[in-house]
């Protein structure tokens, strides 16, 4: 790594992030971000940031509620992905199972929402930071 380059990593903003892997079988649900969002029309599974002095699970039942009006079970964490964007920006995202949920699914924010195949995914478009899980996920590597 050049100066150049730690530099340019230290000045990064980190956005600490969880995501859910809602389970229906060897479905997963998958979102749309809407057209007037950044990163417009990216496939990505719901959550949000974490806030200051919630735990990553407290987090996701939280952006969980407020996405898609469920009261969720948080499982294990899946994965914990560190990803740089070339904006300069960074994101921390922990990804969790949810085999379980209470409520009906209520789209709220996004754009479109579906079940899906696992290894159905590599066909979406999406956001960078979700690939690498993707392709595991898609090879039946950490369900």
């Amino acid at each position: 790594m050049t100066e150049y380059d730690a530099s340019r990593n230290a000045n990064r903003t980190i956005r600490y992030v969880v995501a859910a892997l809602i389970l229906r079988g060897s479905e997963v649900l998958v979102c749309q971000r809407r057209p007037d969002q950044p990163m417009s029309l990216k496939w990505e599974f719901p959550g949000g940031k974490i806030e200051p002095g919630e735990s990553p699970e407290e987090a996701l039942r939280r952006e969980l509620d407020e996405e898609l009006g469920i009261r969720a079970s948080i499982g294990v964490r899946v994965a914990h992905v560190r990803h740089n964007y070339r904006n300069g920006g960074a994101v921390d995202l922990q990804f969790f199972a949810v085999h379980s949920f209470e409520g009906e699914l209520t789209n709220r924010i996004f754009h479109d929402f579906r079940w899906t195949q696992l290894h159905t995914l590599p066909e979406y478009d999406f956001l960078a930071a979700d690939r690498e899980l993707i392709r595991d996920l898609a090879a039946g590597k950490l369900l």
